[in-house]
């Protein structure tokens, strides 16, 4: 499918590893000129070669923290006028919630809510003026099926999902949609944290917990990174401008329920 992003530019946060990485090379081979985002400049350097050399796309980058507000400003302005924002972010490493502190609370608060908001502000109304924007935020599974240990990461995440639940449909009207994709496990970095919480939290070695965590996926294997990335590409292609506010599960059929 023609996605009709040709010549379109994509702003991907934390785009260097797994899911990030995975969108944005979708996007740029869906014709997208992407701005990609890493704290490690060299990874991030590797990343972006790697998909320039198998799409062909005009691919630039901005080394650092998303959270830092300079970063933000040189995201935005290497990218000129975007049309699509990935918003991504590391998640807080899996913590009993007694083992937070408040600085641990605002910390996550702050990478996983207040920074992608703030992105939101910068690039809306450009893309309300030109009439075309596509705004995905990845957030987790957790935000519709709670998990043990990711306590402040689901409550960012739903917080930011309630938050831009209504900026959503301020913005419709001007053919700009706001999604959010939650992943469930996935094959990526984040990946060896998860399964390293579950086995010391069960007493089993990391190995059996990967085991018996896709036994409990009913299709019985942990996400590849591409099936992400592609359905964040459908989600900001030309096509799915009547989709907005939803939150989009891609879990295997990990969450139980109809809704």
């Amino acid at each position: 499918m023609d996605l009709g992003l040709s010549g379109r530019t994509a702003i991907v946060c934390a785009s260097s590893h797994g899911l990030g990485r995975a969108c944005a090379t979708e996007l740029a081979r869906a014709g997208c000129r992407v701005v990609m985002n890493g704290r490690e400049t060299q990874a991030l350097d590797h990343a972006a070669a790697a998909i320039r050399d198998e799409t062909g796309a005009t691919i630039e980058t901005v080394a650092g923290d998303i959270g830092d507000a300079g970063v933000q400003a040189a995201l935005v302005q290497a990218a000129g006028t975007p049309d699509i924002l990935v918003n991504n972010n590391g998640g807080p490493p899996p913590r009993g919630f007694r083992d937070l502190d408040a600085d641990a609370i605002h910390a996550g608060l702050d990478a996983n809510m207040v920074t992608p908001i703030r992105l939101v502000q910068q690039v809306i109304d450009g893309m309300v003026e030109r009439r075309f924007g596509r705004v995905v935020c990845i957030t987790s599974s957790s935000v519709k099926s709670v998990t043990t240990g990711l306590d402040l990461s689901s409550g960012a995440r739903i917080g930011l999902t309630g938050f831009l639940a209504g900026v959503a449909r301020e913005v419709a009207g001007a053919n700009v949609t706001i999604n959010f994709l939650l992943p469930g496990l996935f094959a990526t970095r984040r990946i060896e944290g998860v399964m390293g919480f579950a086995a010391k939290a069960q007493g089993i070695d990391v190995d059996t917990a990967k085991a018996r965590g896709q036994e409990r996926i009913p299709a019985k294997r942990f996400g590849d990174p591409a099936e992400f990335g592609a359905a964040c590409a459908f989600l900001c292609s030309a096509q799915a401008g009547y989709i907005t506010g939803q939150s989009l599960l891609i879990d295997g059929g990990g969450y139980p329920g109809v809704l």
